[in-house]
């Protein structure tokens, strides 16, 4: 089952080879896809994508971030059924299409981005079992500050739009306790935290911070 909504819009727009593909235009806050059988291939052309999964509790983990050029959908390769959620973090196009029709540049694209998702996975895997709260928190703020959810400010310094329930689920924790970490972080100088919002001021320490 899909998250398609009556309300998005859905046009056909051709790609490098001349063939047409779906793009489905989605609100922040909407479900792209829910967990079922696979079905079609997914690549985001602007925006963001969080792909999430709730445990037994009810609570919700962030799995990863698909920024534009990346695809999500990837078990309809081999009809594996799909076990998570995709949500439009921001308004986000996503273009939908079949593995079948892929031409070979697109599959050599694909074939990248899964070698790149995997190394993320193996990355991410690191944090949460190797790594500090605090390290985590600055490592996922480093990810994001070039993603949809990022603005300049005046300064120019980059602005991570994300409430700490978003953070939290991202990096394994809970709000209680990635809000005590984010003002550690903002004594340190390492950003400013205001409300859904946080300012990265100074890249340097935050990655040291995060040891990457």
């Amino acid at each position: 089952m899909s998250g398609r909504r009556p309300s998005q819009t859905v046009s056909n727009a051709p790609d490098a080879k001349g063939n047409f593909t779906d793009v489905v235009t989605y609100e922040a806050g909407e479900v792209t896809l829910f967990p079922g059988a696979p079905d079609s291939l997914y690549r985001v052309q602007d925006g963001l994508i969080r792909i999430h999964t709730v445990d037994d509790e009810g609570n919700g983990l962030t799995l990863r971030y698909v920024k534009p050029g990346g695809y999500y959908g990837e078990e309809s390769l081999v009809g594996l059924p799909r076990r998570y959620f995709a949500e439009a973090v921001t308004p986000s196009s996503v273009e939908v299409t079949s593995p079948a029709t892929l031409s070979p540049e697109e599959n050599l694209d694909l074939t990248n981005h899964l070698v790149e998702a995997i190394e993320r996975l193996y990355r991410s895997l690191y944090r949460l079992s190797g790594k500090r709260l605090k390290a985590r928190i600055a490592a996922e703020l480093l990810d994001l500050q070039d993603s949809a959810l990022a603005t300049s400010g005046p300064k120019g310094e980059r602005i991570v739009h994300i409430t700490h329930d978003d953070l939290a689920a991202a990096v394994g924790s809970v709000r209680e306790t990635v809000t005590k970490v984010v003002g550690e972080l903002a004594r340190q100088g390492a950003i400013q935290a205001g409300y859904g919002k946080i300012a990265l001021i100074d890249l340097e320490l935050l990655r040291s911070i995060a040891g990457e």
